[in-house]
């Protein structure tokens, strides 16, 4: 089979009646519905906690299993496309998304949404990387990461607002947070009559059977980032390290790390391995995710508290932020694909212009925070932060892909998943919960004349100011730092065939040591 098909762009696992134009378009669709897709929709997290003996952090915590649950299985993603068919992940993924959206709506059992919200992120990248990959030659004839990846965020990252943007409304207009959980599962029987009906069992090489698979690295992997998430997560409700089911869980977590990195060096086939730690850029790439993590969490933190408990604004009223978050996340992954594909300028700038947004946030959150603020003056700050994200977010995953070779290359979005999905999140907004208790407290003690309300107020600038001052200093140290700037011809993605074979020729030879 030749790498690139002869002729136009062809699609051989739909039904010969699909007309060859909409195909992509139909899988686009698709992986717009799985990004889609989550167990609780955190922009009805108020009402969620309203109508349910959940509390805040319980509602948070089942959200950040998801998160993980969308970060893990990167390892595992070719061995599964080597293993089944197209028609059969997406059927197979879209029904778990499924049954994991409804069963949601009728337990309040925290095991159970954690597992679900789990095995829900975990099959709706499953369903995204299975669209993505078919579409990829058809987006970029190339393979040019420069192009697929503005254009994939988009859809990733764009539907982080979207989704929150949908559940307020469905929330406001129905009067119950499950009116998001139903709609959604709607798309997703609209998703499976579209594969059902339009696609085939096609199978470009034979398959590959799922051994030498780390499932173990794999579940004590994702048991590390939650009890971290855990940690930071319930920290102030458990009051950190006064209470013992805090110091047990650290004390499982300490345990857990220490299994999981002694088995690592010590099993053939690791779920992430050593070797992927060792590029030497590595560490700073995680760094740069950790800092854009901090920088993003303060609308969560600090911004909310704000909006809510002080302002006292609407779930309605502030749905409209996460359309100007749509916004600025289009317009941060296109500004991308310009800079690096049309101009070819350097990653370090781009990188200097994406902080420079998530700073200008930051500062224009401490000068405006007053109680006569309206609405509309958050519009260019919510834009720029998001837009500053997709671009950290984007350009990021490319210099990763040229910094690794293919076959670290999805340990490396693991890993710098570690630092983007959830663990660096629930550290910041652990951090800022407690800073906010710490000044809020320190404000009525020193007598000020402080109200409650106004103590809060004045704290919210307090922590912004802080984040203000931190981002200044990063900013500064990024002007210094240099990062090889885009050649013009970058290191090409291999064709699919040639890591099928590839894969095979792995898992023969680990099956001839064996025997």
């Amino acid at each position: 089979m030749p790498p690139i098909p002869q002729g136009p762009f062809k699609m051989p696992q739909y039904r010969d009646f699909v007309p060859d134009k909409i195909r992509p378009w139909i899988y686009l669709f698709i992986a717009f519905i799985f990004q889609l897709s989550g167990v609780f929709y955190l922009g009805a997290a108020s009402h969620i906690v309203g109508s349910t003996s959940l509390m805040r952090e319980d509602v948070m915590m089942v959200g950040f299993c998801n998160v993980v649950g969308v970060n893990m299985p990167f390892p595992l993603l070719f061995r599964f496309k080597f293993r089944f068919t197209n028609r059969q992940l997406l059927l197979n993924a879209a029904t778990i998304v499924l049954l994991c959206d409804i069963g949601a709506l009728f337990t309040t059992s925290m095991p159970v949404l954690c597992v679900l919200a789990y095995l829900g992120g975990f099959f709706k990248l499953c369903g995204t990387f299975e669209c993505m990959g078919n579409v990829q030659l058809w987006m970029t004839p190339k393979r040019d990461f420069r192009v697929f990846f503005p254009l994939l965020y988009i859809i990733v990252v764009g539907d982080i607002s979207l989704s929150g943007w949908m559940a307020q409304v469905l929330t406001y207009y129905c009067g119950s947070w499950q009116a998001m959980n139903w709609v959604m599962a709607l798309l997703l029987i609209i998703v499976l009559l579209l594969v059902f009906c339009l696609t085939k069992n096609f199978r470009a090489m034979k398959p590959l059977p799922l051994v030498s698979v780390d499932w173990l690295g794999c579940v004590l992997w994702s048991l590390m980032l939650l009890e971290v998430i855990w940690l930071f997560n319930y920290g102030e409700y458990y009051n950190w390290w006064d209470a013992w089911m805090w110091r047990l869980v650290l004390l499982v977590f300490v345990l857990t790390t220490f299994f999981n990195l002694t088995r690592m060096f010590h099993i053939r086939h690791p779920y992430i391995s050593p070797s992927a730690f060792c590029y030497k850029t590595l560490a700073p790439t995680l760094l740069l995710y950790g800092v854009a993590e901090l920088m993003n969490a303060t609308p969560k933190a600090l911004e909310n508290v704000f909006t809510g408990a002080v302002m006292h604004w609407g779930m309605l009223t502030l749905s409209v932020l996460n359309v100007m978050g749509i916004i600025g996340t289009v317009l941060g992954c296109l500004f991308t694909l310009l800079w690096m594909k049309v101009w070819h300028q350097s990653y370090t700038r781009l990188l200097i212009i994406g902080f420079a947004g998530l700073l200008a946030y930051q500062l224009m959150m401490y000068f405006y925070i007053t109680p006569e603020l309206n609405l509309q003056r958050l519009y260019l700050p919510t834009i720029l932060r998001t837009f500053g994200y997709a671009i950290y977010f984007t350009a990021l995953t490319i210099y990763l892909e040229e910094l690794m070779p293919f076959q670290h290359f999805f340990m490396g979005i693991t890993m710098s998943g570690f630092a983007r999905n959830g663990m660096c999140e629930a550290i910041c907004c652990g951090l800022f919960s407690y800073g906010m208790r710490y000044h809020v407290a320190d404000n009525i003690v020193r007598t000020m004349p402080y109200e409650p309300l106004q103590s809060m107020l004045v704290s919210v600038k307090q922590m912004f100011g802080i984040v203000c001052l931190f981002g200044v200093a990063f900013l500064l140290i990024l002007l210094l730092y240099d990062v090889q700037p885009v050649r013009s011809t970058l290191k090409k993605m291999p064709y699919w065939n040639f890591v099928g074979k590839l894969t095979r020729r792995d898992v023969l030879r680990r099956r001839a040591k064996k025997i």
